[in-house]
């Protein structure tokens, strides 16, 4: 019997990246998963190439949220394991020269939606489940052009470790994930061609990564799947800072 099967696992992003991998690993361990993503397409597609469930949700959008929630509700029931992992980086852009809808843009999605994620879906999180959060290692840095979604960030940290506490009585446990460099598209996405970002990879992994190489969505999935294991019971309201060191 895999460790995870008979459980129920949302992962919101799940079309790609990290959001992909996890899934791909909750699946690989028994687990029935359902995978959220904005587009129809990919999210479909990303579905049918690791067992997954696919359905179609903008984390931005509270009516999807509650769509989302209700038919989990009505096919299942429960939720074992909720990975909070949608997000944007948004536009660098110094704060002086911050625009209103790149504000609303990052917020709306990383902090608002995976707020209301949170919020909306506690009455399905029964005893032993597991919640987990993915931040960033951007949360306790300062860097300048990155304002917002370093805020977006450390909101999510504070909110996480709120629901710790208030989930505990349940024995729900709330944990935060927080990766540095990882290979996603997650540049790409913010413009950077393909060449370029390798090198940045590449450059950071030579340079400023102690163990000299740059994370990739699997390892970020594997400590995802750990916090979900009944290994993890007495763990709840920390943060996983998983870096290579960068952070050092």
């Amino acid at each position: 019997m895999k460790k995870f099967e008979n459980k129920v696992a949302v992962v919101t992003g799940g079309n790609s990246g990290i959001g992909y991998a996890a899934a791909e690993k909750l699946v690989s361990l028994g687990a029935t998963v359902i995978i959220t993503g904005r587009r129809k397409e990919a999210i479909e597609k990303a579905a049918a190439e690791i067992g997954a469930i696919p359905f179609v949700a903008d984390q931005a959008n509270l009516k999807d949220t509650e769509a989302l929630f209700t038919s989990v509700q009505q096919q299942y029931g429960k939720v074992d394991i909720l990975f909070i992992n949608a997000g944007i980086t948004g536009h660098s852009t110094l704060i002086e020269e911050a625009t209103e809808d790149n504000f609303d843009n990052v917020m709306n999605i990383n902090f608002k939606g995976a707020y209301f994620t949170l919020s909306r879906f506690v009455p399905l999180l029964g005893e032993g489940a597991s919640v987990v959060i993915l931040s960033s290692i951007v949360a306790s840095t300062y860097q300048p052009n990155s304002s917002i979604y370093q805020a977006s960030k450390a909101a999510l940290n504070s909110i996480a470790k709120t629901a710790a506490a208030e989930l505990a009585p349940k024995k729900v446990r709330v944990n935060i994930v927080s990766p540095g460099p990882t290979r996603t598209a997650v540049l790409s996405k913010a413009g950077i061609d393909a060449a370029t970002a390798d090198g940045i990879f590449d450059q950071l992994s030579a340079t400023r990564i102690p163990l000299r190489k740059v994370g990739t969505p699997e390892d970020v999935a594997s400590l995802v799947a750990y916090l979900s294991d009944d290994a993890a019971t007495y763990i709840t309201g920390s943060e996983f800072v998983i870096d290579g060191g960068f952070t050092l």
